[in-house]
Formats: structure tokens, sequence, C-alpha cells
């Protein structure tokens, strides 16, 4: 299974040079359209999506986290950094098992 990205220009680029195909968007709509798209392809196994652009469509993002189970989406920081006051991955992960990481 591969990974994609849905993110701004930098993210793309920089995820690219690593073999992580991609799209960019800035704005709700295209963040959409590349979001269905790469949920129906059934070559991607993980979706990464910057945050900011996850909020775009948000209510779309929970609706699918909590249905479907492929590909796995997973938000990651753009070029701004984390946005504040949203938890990280090692918190997260921390959360789901119980064990300080």
């Amino acid at each position: 299974m591969k990974y994609a990205i849905i993110g701004d220009e930098d993210a793309v680029m920089g995820f690219g040079i690593v073999g992580v195909s991609g799209r960019v968007a800035t704005n709700a709509e295209e963040v959409r359209h590349a979001f269905e798209t790469l949920r129906k392809d059934q070559d991607v196994g993980v979706v990464l999506m910057t945050e900011r652009l996850a909020d775009m469509i948000r209510p779309l993002v929970d609706a699918y986290l909590m249905s479907a189970s492929f590909p796995l989406i997973v938000e990651v920081p753009d070029r701004k950094g984390p946005i504040p006051g949203r938890e990280g991955i090692k918190g997260m992960v921390n959360t789901a098992i119980g064990i300080k990481l």
C-alpha cells in the first residue's frame, strides 16, 4: 500500500522527495476533491493531511474516521507548525496505550 499527502506546495514537495505522491490544495473544495479521490484509490493505505487543510473539511474527515478503516488518515503539521492547543501524535499514543513514552 502507498502513502499519499494532501497539503500545501511545501508539504507535497517535501514528502515527494521521499517518494510520497501528493495533491496540492489551497481551499476547502480542492481539499474535499483530493480527499475523495485518494479515499477511493485502492492502492493508497495512508493519507497524510496537513492539520489546517483537514480543518477545512473537518466534518467530512471526522465522519470518515468513525466509519471506515482504510485508508488511514494521519494529520501532520504544515510549515507553520502544529496548531496551538492540539495534542500531538506522541500525546495521542500515550493516551491510547496508557503509557508515557
